[in-house]
């Protein structure tokens, strides 16, 4: 294994749109953070948003998913307006929510997590349950251990699989590299790369911005809680105002 994530030609992503945050303010009380914010997902993407510390990258994510209500503008998917709406509603609707933290139950078996992903499902847990120990065959051979037993990255692979057993056309993902050793990171990046290729489109907000959009189609870099750059990932990567600005320079690696 490399021990650099190679760069990822992912011109083949569908160009549907299906998420649209259009013009969204929001924030915590009165505190504004997101201001006159907008971005998209096209079916099939990953979709990177990377910035400085407090930029409003987590809010965002938290904002679509309906843990903060827009204060204005619109959150649609597939052109239905989702702003503001309660989780649970948005999980059967078809979108995902992996936090940073606090994102699997540790006293819990590792099939009893799985299981408690998939209550809202009436049919087929079993079956979803079975194909996705056949994708990280990990979970198989540890899925009667307490989830408080795993390692961080596996704990992050068992955070996914939760979040699939419903079966997301959507999953927004917070810093999933985040405190993990290095050693590590390249897998957990590697295991996002397997959760896209079942069919998931991803928003991924990620602080290792380099590496975060080595595996994206596109990037969005947040600013005091606006849009300071959007384009595709590897034009990202090559411009010298992003990369001074917000990827640490030319040599950071």
């Amino acid at each position: 294994m490399s021990a650099e994530t190679p760069t990822t030609d992912r011109s083949a992503s569908a160009t549907n749109r299906i998420l649209d945050v259009d013009g969204v303010d929001s924030g915590y009380g009165e505190v504004q953070v997101l201001s006159d914010l907008s971005l998209h997902l096209n079916e099939g993407e990953i979709v990177c948003l990377i910035g400085p510390n407090g930029a409003g990258k987590s809010t965002v994510l938290k904002t679509v998913f309906g843990l903060l209500a827009p204060w204005t503008g619109q959150i649609t998917l597939r052109g239905e307006p989702i702003g503001g709406r309660d989780p649970a509603d948005l999980v059967r609707d078809g979108v995902g929510y992996v936090p940073q933290v606090d994102n699997v139950f540790g006293s819990l078996s590792i099939d009893e997590n799985l299981r408690m992903g998939g209550v809202a499902r009436r049919d087929g847990l079993e079956e979803v349950i079975g194909q996705l120990y056949d994708r990280f065959p990990i979970l198989r051979e540890k899925e009667g251990a307490k989830a408080r037993t795993l390692s961080g990255g596996q704990r992050q692979v068992l955070a996914f699989a939760r979040a699939l057993v419903m079966e997301p056309e959507v999953l927004l993902i917070d810093e999933p590299s985040a405190g993990l050793a290095p050693s590590i990171v390249q897998d957990v990046f590697e295991n996002v790369q397997t959760v896209n290729d079942l069919g998931t489109t991803i928003l991924m907000v990620e602080q290792n911005a380099r590496e975060g959009l080595r595996i994206s189609d596109r990037g969005y870099v947040l600013d005091q809680g606006s849009v300071a750059y959007e384009d595709d990932a590897d034009q990202l990567l090559d411009n010298p105002e992003v990369s001074r600005l917000y990827l640490g320079g030319a040599d950071y690696a």
